[in-house]
C-alpha cells in the first residue's frame, strides 16, 4: 500500500513539474518570440500556425508577394494576345481559362415578380416595382428607369423612422420613409482623402460610406449589376435625426469640444466618444442602401465564402498555402456545377478593383435555382481605403482556378485600351451622386492600375498552361 502510495505521489510530482517547466518556457517564448510553443500548438492543434517571430522572406499578413507576379513596367501594353482570345472564337486549348458562359445568355431569366406569381396594384412603389423586379441573373436591368426613381426618392423623400440596426461592429441604421420607402443608412466616418491605418488590419478599419457608393457604381459599368442600389444624402441630425430615434439612442447624442453634434450609437465595438460620429456642424454625410424585399419567399442564404480570411492576426487558412485549393472547391456544390465558381471569379475581380478584403461571406435569393441565380455583391464599406497599395492576395481566387467569363475579360480589356477608361467611366457614373465627388483621386488612378494587375494574370495563367502542356 505504501509503495503504491510513493508511486503517486512520484507521478504528481512529474505532472506538476511538467507543468511548470511547460508554463516557463511559454512565459520566456511570449518575450523572445522564438516560437517555441507555437511549434508544440502545431503537433497538437489542427490547422496552420505561424510563430510570432517569422524569417524575413515568409510574410505573416502576405503569403503572395508582388514578385510573384510580373507586373509589366507600363500601363500602355494593349494586351493584343488577350484582345485576339476574345474578339474571336476561343481556341479549345484555351476554354476552360476563358470561358464563353454568360448568364444572359441563358433565354429563362424570371422576375421575382413572376417566379413568386405576385401582383401589382396601382399603388405599388417603385422601391416595390424594383424588388418585384430583380430577376435569377441580374438585380436590375441595365439603364432601368425604376432604380433611377428608387434613388431619387431615397435622397429626397422625409424620414418617417429611423432605429439603429442589430449585430455586427459599427453603426447602421434602419430608415423608414413616407410612402412605405426603407433605406440601410452608414454614416460618413472618414473624409474622402483618409487611408486605411497601415497597421491595422482589415476588420479593424472604418466602414467608408463613399466606398459603398463607388462600389455600386463600379459594379453596374463593368455589367455585373449584382449590387444593392446606393445613393449619398446629407441629413440633418438636430431635426432629421434626433426627433425620430428611439431614447436609448438620442442618449448617446452629445456636443463635442469643436460644437459639432455627434452621437455614439449604441453598437459592440465601435460606439463610444472615442468613435463618435460627428455632424458638421450638424450635417452628416451618409450612403443609403435601397432595401431587398422583405417577404419570406425573397429570403436570401448566406454562403460561407471559400477563400474566407481567418480574421485572426496568427492563423492562415488553407488557400493562403496550398496552391492547389481551387481543386478542391470544384469538387464541392455548389462549386461544381452551374455559374457559382465564374460568380467568385467575377467577385474576386471586382473586390481587387475595390480593394476589399472582407469577403467572408455572400449571399443568394433561396427563390431561384441555386446554381444558377447571381451572387449578391452586398456590403462593400471596407472599400477604397488604401490607394497606393494593390492586395494581391485579394486575386488568389484567379491566380489558383485560372478561369474567367469571356464577357468579364472583354470588359477589362475595353477599358484598359479605351477609348473610355475604367477611371473615366466611374467618375462619369458617380457625377449623378448628390455627395459628388465620392472618391479621391489617387482611387481613379489604382483601378487603371490595378486593371492591368488582372489582365496579367489572365495572361499569367495561360502562359502556366502552356508550359504544362
Amino acid at each position: 500500500m505504501k509503495k503504491q502510495e510513493d508511486t503517486t505521489l512520484r507521478n504528481a510530482r512529474y505532472f506538476w513539474g511538467a507543468l511548470l517547466g511547460f508554463t516557463i518556457v511559454l512565459i520566456l517564448d511570449t518575450i523572445t518570440g522564438f516560437g517555441i510553443t507555437s511549434a508544440i500548438i502545431k503537433l497538437v492543434v489542427p490547422g496552420k500556425v505561424i510563430s510570432l517571430k517569422e524569417p524575413a522572406d515568409h510574410p505573416i499578413i502576405l503569403p503572395l508577394r508582388k514578385e510573384d507576379v510580373k507586373i509589366p513596367p507600363t500601363i500602355n501594353d494593349p494586351y493584343d494576345d488577350l484582345r485576339a482570345l476574345v474578339d474571336g472564337e476561343v481556341p479549345e486549348i484555351y476554354k476552360h481559362i476563358i470561358i464563353n458562359k454568360h448568364h444572359l445568355d441563358v433565354p429563362s431569366n424570371p422576375t421575382m415578380m413572376e417566379f413568386l406569381n405576385l401582383t401589382e396594384d396601382k399603388y405599388v412603389t417603385s422601391l416595390e416595382k424594383f424588388q418585384n423586379r430583380i430577376s435569377q441573373h441580374e438585380m436590375y436591368p441595365e439603364d432601368d428607369w425604376i432604380v433611377q426613381r428608387v434613388l431619387h426618392n431615397l435622397a429626397e423623400l422625409n424620414f418617417y423612422e429611423l432605429y439603429e440596426k442589430s449585430g455586427g461592429t459599427q453603426f447602421k441604421m434602419i430608415v423608414k420613409y413616407e410612402h412605405g420607402y426603407r433605406a440601410l443608412f452608414k454614416p460618413m466616418r472618414f473624409a474622402r482623402d483618409q487611408q486605411a491605418a497601415p497597421n491595422h488590419y482589415y476588420y479593424n478599419d472604418y466602414e467608408r460610406h463613399n466606398g459603398e457608393i463607388a462600389s455600386y457604381h463600379l459594379d453596374k459599368i463593368l455589367g455585373f449589376r449584382r449590387a444593392i442600389p446606393m445613393i449619398g444624402r446629407k441629413i440633418n441630425l438636430t431635426s432629421e435625426m434626433l426627433p425620430l430615434v428611439d431614447d436609448e439612442l438620442a442618449q448617446t447624442f452629445y456636443i463635442s469640444p469643436s460644437g459639432r453634434v455627434c452621437f455614439t450609437g449604441v453598437c459592440d465595438v465601435f460606439c463610444d466618444t472615442s468613435h463618435g460620429i460627428c455632424g458638421d456642424p450638424y450635417m452628416l454625410e451618409g450612403s443609403f442602401a435601397a432595401f431587398l424585399p422583405r417577404h419570406k419567399n425573397a429570403t436570401r442564404k448566406v454562403w460561407r465564402h471559400p477563400w474566407r480570411r481567418s480574421y485572426s492576426k496568427r492563423r492562415m487558412v488553407e488557400w493562403e498555402w496550398n496552391d492547389n485549393f481551387c481543386d478542391k472547391v470544384k469538387q464541392i456544390f455548389p462549386y461544381s456545377e452551374g455559374r457559382r465558381m465564374l460568380d467568385l471569379m467575377d467577385m474576386a475581380v471586382y473586390d481587387f478593383l475595390i480593394g476589399n478584403l472582407d469577403r467572408h461571406h455572400y449571399e443568394t435569393f433561396k427563390a431561384f435555382n441555386t446554381n444558377e441565380t447571381f451572387t449578391i455583391h452586398l456590403d462593400q464599406g471596407r472599400s477604397f481605403g488604401l490607394p497606393f497599395h494593390d492586395e494581391l492576395t485579394i486575386l488568389l481566387p484567379l491566380k489558383q482556378c485560372c478561369m474567367i467569363r469571356k464577357s468579364t475579360l472583354k470588359t477589362l480589356l475595353d477599358f484598359h485600351k479605351g477609348p473610355i477608361k475604367m477611371s473615366d467611366a466611374l467618375k462619369e457614373s458617380l457625377k449623378s451622386d448628390p455627395l459628388e465627388p465620392i472618391l479621391w483621386e489617387p482611387h481613379y488612378e489604382a483601378l487603371d492600375r490595378r486593371n492591368v494587375i488582372i489582365l496579367e494574370y489572365v495572361r499569367n495563367c495561360l502562359k502556366v498552361d502552356d508550359d504544362k502542356k
